[in-house]
Formats: structure tokens, sequence, C-alpha cells
């Protein structure tokens, strides 16, 4: 595609950080609640541990009991009260269940006006991340201006080069654009 190696480090640039927009964004969806249990709403809690904090997922097992019901088995049972004060205190909305043995999540149903929130919510993320991929589309053409001026590209090579940035930008955008539309569908579906 391009013999120009800054060019070629730019448009593996360009693609690097367009990738790590669509899986920031990914990452971010796992952490909206769309009224089922989902064991990733858990992963980035944070739990006093021994001392030091850790994430839930090193201390044990988050597993899916049914479509409602979220079952976190530890491993040392002396951090049931940790891991009960941790979930408490996140913005995550669901009440533990301690029996002295496991801790249960029971996701109550989602109200229409909550889905509707939720849904705007991952509208929202969604529009962060074409923000994101916009500005790396605004970094990747400024490179490609700097190397036109200081005759490193010729007026065509730049103009391809800027061509291609649009065609890969545009195809994230639309894989993003995929990506909240998947998510709303099923944040709305009950």
């Amino acid at each position: 595609m391009v013999d120009n190696e800054k060019l070629e480090e730019l448009f593996l640039e360009l693609s690097d950080k367009t990738d790590g927009a669509l899986n920031a964004l990914s990452e971010e969806y796992t952490q909206i609640r769309a009224g089922r249990a989902n064991p990733h709403i858990l992963d980035s809690l944070k739990v006093e541990a021994y001392g030091g904090i850790s994430r839930l997922v090193e201390l044990g097992n988050v597993n899916t009991l049914d479509a409602r019901t979220l079952v976190i088995n530890l491993w040392d049972k002396s951090l049931l009260k940790s891991v009960e004060k941790a979930i408490l205190q996140s913005n995550i909305g669901i009440t533990p269940t301690n029996d002295g043995n496991v801790i249960r999540l029971s996701f109550p149903e989602l109200t229409e006006e909550s889905r509707r929130n939720l849904a705007k919510q991952a509208k929202k993320m969604g529009e962060d991340a074409k923000v994101a991929v916009r500005n790396v589309r605004r970094e990747a053409m400024d490179g490609i201006k700097k190397m036109k001026n200081n005759k490193e590209l010729s007026e065509d090579e730049a103009a391809n080069a800027e061509a291609e940035v649009e065609k890969q930008v545009k195809k994230v955008v639309e894989e993003v654009d995929k990506l909240v539309e998947a998510k709303t569908k099923d944040i709305m579906t009950i």
C-alpha cells in the first residue's frame, strides 16, 4: 500500500488508536447493566483485601446462576464482608445478599424509563468514541500535511494518503454505530 516508512508508521498508529477506541467502547458497554446478570459488570470492582486493594476477579469466581442472578464464590470466605462493602459502595445499584458462603446479586427488572436512560448513556458513549476517532483522524491528517510541507510526500501521495485515512476512519465510525445500535437493542429488549 505505502512505500514511505513514515507514512506506514502513521497508518499503523491510526489503526492502533482507532482499534483502541473501539475496544474501550466495548469495555464500557460491558459495565452497563441491561437487566440481565452479566459477570463483566463486576470486572472493575476493587475490594480491600489483605491490607491492599485487589480486583474482585482475583479473589474468587463470579458466575451466572440464572438470567437475573450472579453468584460470587470467594476462595477466602473471610473476605465476604469486604466484597459486600465494595459492592454497596460501587455504583452498580444492586444490594448483595451474603449467606456466609457466597454472595448473590439479584438484578431487578428494568423499568421503561431506566431502559431509555441506559440507551441514552450507551449512545453518549458511542459519540465519545467517535470524537476520539475523529481526533485520531485529525492527528493523522496533520502528520500527512507536515510530511507534504517537508517535501517527504508529493501532492498526489498526500491526497491518496488523506483519502485512505478518511476511508479507514469512516469504517471505524460505522463499526462504532453498529456497536451502539446493538447495545441499544440489547438494553431496550425486555
